[in-house]
């Protein structure tokens, strides 16, 4: 069976998982942290076996050749896995990537002039492409990027109320991201309830450390709360979301520079600007001991929630399914219920023991019967982008 090489790089992180793209079978799959830190740390599981390891990595492709060796070291030495693609996360595709690529000299390079629109992701992102090409150059490399799920917006959707000139000149549109998580759950959703697609108006919340909505009507994306780039919309780890554009100007004439609001914006705001903390686990124990700033920092992002609910439910007409996915979505049964709160009158209910039972697989949390179904769907986005890149080599 052939095998794909996922890999997700961030500024100093690398996840990967080697999977069997047909029967969705992870074989290993590893995260190196702390990359160029001087004590990089490093997790890898193969079937039952579990190595950690803590040494000095001081670049992505010294991290890659730690993972290889891994393998390697549990039973999967790549040159012997069939590997038929390496496929590659890429945050922002601007308006020139909305499928996913095979990677050559000229599509790196665009992806390295979209940086400014996800200067958190897109230069992490290169790295790990570069990397992986020296290393495996026999190897098709194939980018999927996470706003193509929502290129196709509605104009009205997509279009910000700027000079026309001016966003054209720019790029300026809502771009929307986490799309691959987006297209994947709408999809097994649409198998749970034994539905087409087409026939299926949905929401989707993907709560992780980023966070994002999406309206669904017929497997097509009509809105999304994330724009230009990852911040706008849901309140996040340490991105706040929406805001009035009037903050931003009234810092600058204030004298707070242009690199001082960036960092504001994309690593001390949300819930870490909040509350102090950016892992919602550790929000969650401040709002059990009445920390008041966990407890505001929460109804904020309740709230936030219940804003973008509303505006979807009335967008769409009718929903058949309300999703939750990624790490706050999946395991946070709290968020749940309380950002569906007493909606009954719309169909939309969380029942109590449901809710809260035990299972990390896909599974309806609504009443029996209800209106709208309500669920849990754990995302995969390692498997979507699996697929992908052996559709692409396969042509």
């Amino acid at each position: 069976m052939s095998t794909v090489l996922v890999l997700n790089s961030g500024s100093s992180s690398l996840k990967y998982q080697l999977l069997h793209p047909d029967s969705g079978e992870v074989l290993a799959s590893g995260l190196i942290e702390r990359i160029g830190e001087g004590d990089g740390r490093v997790e890898h599981r193969a079937g039952d076996r579990e190595v950690r390891r803590e040494l000095a990595i001081p670049d992505h492709e010294a991290g890659l050749k730690v993972a290889f060796d891994l393998f390697a070291e549990t039973g999967y030495e790549l040159a012997q896995a069939g590997l038929t693609a390496v496929g590659h996360r890429v945050v922002h595709g601007g308006e020139v990537f909305y499928r996913p690529t095979l990677v050559d000299d000229e599509v790196l390079a665009t992806i390295s002039d979209l940086a400014e629109l996800a200067p958190l992701h897109n230069p992490a992102n290169r790295t790990g492409i570069e990397s992986a090409r020296r290393l495996l150059p026999d190897v098709p490399q194939v980018a999927v990027f996470d706003t193509a799920f929502f290129h196709g917006l509605p104009p009205a959707a997509r279009t910000y109320a700027l000079d026309t000139a001016t966003a054209e000149r720019y790029g300026i549109r809502r771009y929307g991201f986490h799309g691959t998580s987006h297209e994947y759950v709408s999809g097994q959703v649409a198998l749970l309830l034994g539905r087409e697609p087409a026939e299926l108006n949905q929401i989707v919340f993907h709560l992780g450390n980023g966070a994002s909505a999406s309206a669904i009507r017929g497997g097509r994306a009509v809105d999304t709360s994330m724009g230009l780039t990852p911040l706008e919309g849901l309140v996040m780890g340490t991105r706040g979301g929406d805001i009035d554009p009037g903050v931003l100007t009234h810092l600058l004439r204030n004298g707070v520079a242009v690199d001082e609001v960036d960092r504001l914006l994309n690593r001390e705001s949300g819930l870490k600007g909040l509350a102090g903390v950016n892992d919602f686990r550790e929000l969650r124990k401040l709002v059990e001991a009445d920390d008041a700033g966990a407890r505001l920092a929460y109804e904020v992002y309740v709230h936030r929630l219940r804003r973008y609910l509303g505006a979807y439910l009335v967008e769409l007409g009718a929903v058949q399914a309300i999703t939750f996915t990624a790490g706050v979505g999946e395991n946070d049964s709290g968020v749940r219920a309380d950002a569906l709160a007493g909606l009954e009158r719309y169909g939309i209910a969380v029942d109590p023991e449901r809710n809260i039972a035990s299972g990390r697989g896909a599974r309806a949390i609504s009443p029996e019967g209800a209106e709208v179904t309500v669920l849990v769907v754990p995302t995969n986005e390692e498997l979507a982008i699996a697929r992908a890149a052996v559709a692409v080599v396969d042509g």
